[in-house]
């Protein structure tokens, strides 16, 4: 056996008695009974959690330009100097209703965590009375001369029963909920983390769907102007019908292309209505304001990954589940072993026998009491709980290699997107390069066809490749954003927009208190995370009230 030992119970104040000072036996005696259970109560079987190991990399690479110093990216979208992004994103955060029942599942587990804490007092406890009324029979043998007699009997008192934590059942459980709990509060801040990126993302897409939109208008113009000079030269008797023919094709491939963009915008509308917890009819006076892409800040930092240890909410998440999970298997392995109850009741009983009075109840001699303890041992269920206890310990081993394989894709997350981030930067370089070229091309063509140097072929593939290089140059731009908004979601920020603020609007909670009594687990105080987070975990058994 296994045994975690600690003297009495930190953090906890002594159970309080269920029957009062002065209804209990000699002091003695309570203390012969008590105080060995006491001292084992500080024992619990099972694993002591610690962090498992995992395999992170001294450092990010080809991260290019991109700075290893200290990672700044808890409010990441004011760097972009976009207003509107920065309000959509406020926005979001007090309407998003995802973000909202993710800090609802906090009170959940606040609330959890309150009932497993109630385990370590007397788990059953309560007042009982009881009134009979009994008419015996004349024929009766207790009755005398074949008289019948009646009996009246009164019961009024107090019951409880308490089985002590000998082997940390109950403090296990209290440790998992505790874990649960911390863990619903990284859920929460990683639910802030996807919201945030979300938002940014979508809204670059909005500014870049636009920007396309723009460019093909831009071209539209410019091939209108070319089926006119073609139709005139065609006029002229110095072209082919081929050349207007040409023309107003390439005009309509163009022309088609804006309904597709068209509905690629409204989409994106739709779904940032969505994540801003609004209607879609709201959304374009939110737009308002601005048309450009975002740009991207000059100096990013992105630090080391073992950054990612502390910064990323799922990674933390993924730590504080396998901490559950340890508790619980600690929580089956005392079920293997006895569990030691004490029990008692304390109460009064009269009744009319003997031609006493039901008036008497109260008095001190018609009192009654029960006390003493009670074992329950195992036996022939013994291989249904090793069998719960394998199932925990597999489940265990499964969160540990989860904890682990969360730590290896963050890192993966964060090298994707600087590689993302650094080669979209390159593709706008040389793509400003080629578009630039592609319109001096067709200013150039467009001369030589008037002046009869070349034929419209000509013309019509400097336009169409104008068209293409423009429209990557406008995708191009908008995939530098967007790559380091996944790069800044990838190192875990974004979750500090909640810092000063509680989990869920005052709306919600006002809601919630005229529906159920929730004490003070409302009050944030109550249900806010802890400074030390998991640290908080490991070093005591219930968390700071």
């Amino acid at each position: 056996m296994r045994c975690n030992c600690k003297r009495g119970f930190p953090s906890l104040q002594s159970p309080p008695s269920a029957f009062g000072d002065a209804l209990m036996p000699p002091p003695h005696r309570i203390a012969l009974a008590v105080v060995p259970a006491l001292a084992l109560a500080g024992c619990m079987v099972g694993p002591n959690f610690t962090t498992p190991k995992t395999d992170v990399a001294g450092q990010y690479q080809n991260a290019g330009h991109l700075q290893a110093g200290a990672v700044n990216d808890a409010i990441w979208w004011q760097n972009f100097n976009d207003p509107v992004l920065t309000q959509l994103i406020q926005i979001g955060y007090q309407n998003n209703l995802s973000v909202q029942v993710a800090g609802l599942r906090v009170l959940q587990a606040r609330a959890q965590l309150a009932a497993a804490v109630g385990e370590l007092y007397p788990q059953q406890q309560g007042a009982f009375g009881s009134y009979t009324y009994e008419r015996q029979s004349e024929a009766a043998p207790t009755n005398i001369d074949g008289i019948a007699t009646y009996l009246n009997v009164a019961q009024l008192g107090f019951t409880a029963n308490w089985e002590l934590d000998f082997w940390g059942k109950f403090r296990r459980a209290v440790q998992a909920n505790d874990a649960d709990f911390l863990g619903s509060i990284d859920a929460y801040d990683a639910a802030l983390v996807t919201l945030t990126s979300d938002i940014a993302k979508t809204y670059i897409s909005i500014r870049t769907l636009q920007a396309q939109i723009q460019v093909a208008q831009t071209n539209i113009g410019v091939q209108t102007e070319s089926l006119r000079i073609a139709r005139v030269q065609f006029n002229a008797g110095q072209t082919s019908q081929l050349d207007v023919q040409q023309a107003q094709t390439q005009l309509g491939i163009t022309q088609a292309t804006l309904p597709t963009l068209q509905a690629q915008l409204g989409t994106q509308k739709d779904a940032l209505a969505v994540l801003l917890g609004t209607t879609p009819d709201k959304v374009d006076p939110l737009l308002a304001g601005g048309t450009a892409i975002p740009q991207a800040p000059s100096g990013v930092a992105i630090g080391i990954p073992k950054d990612l240890l502390r910064q990323r909410p799922d990674v933390k998440q993924a730590e504080l589940a396998a901490a559950s999970q340890s508790a619980l298997l600690g929580v089956a392995k005392a079920q293997l072993y006895p569990a030691l109850s004490l029990s008692g009741t304390f109460g009064w009983e009269s009744s009319t026998s003997n031609g006493a009075s039901l008036g008497n109840l109260f008095n001190w001699s018609d009192r009654a009491i029960t006390l003493g303890p009670s074992v329950q041992i195992p036996l022939f269920n013994y291989g249904q709980l090793t069998n719960q206890v394998r199932a925990q310990d597999a489940a265990f081993e499964q969160s540990i290699l989860n904890y682990q394989n969360t730590v290896l894709q963050a890192q993966q997350e964060v090298q994707d997107a600087i590689t993302d981030y650094v080669q979209a930067q390159n593709a706008v370089v040389a793509l400003n390069v080629a578009a630039e070229s592609a319109v001096q091309a067709t200013n150039l063509a467009m001369i030589r066809y008037i002046d009869g140097a070349t034929d419209y072929t000509t013309v019509l593939t400097v336009e169409q490749a104008q068209l293409q290089v423009q429209n990557s140059l406008a995708v191009a731009e908008g995939n530098v954003p967007q790559s380091l908004v996944a790069l800044y979601a990838a190192l875990g920020g974004g979750w500090q927009i909640a810092q000063g603020h509680d989990v869920i609007p005052e709306s919600i909670k006002a809601d919630m208190a005229r529906r159920t009594n929730w004490g003070g687990l409302l009050t944030p105080e109550n249900h806010a995370a802890p400074t030390t987070r998991t640290e908080q975990f490991k070093q005591t058994y219930v968390p700071t009230w």
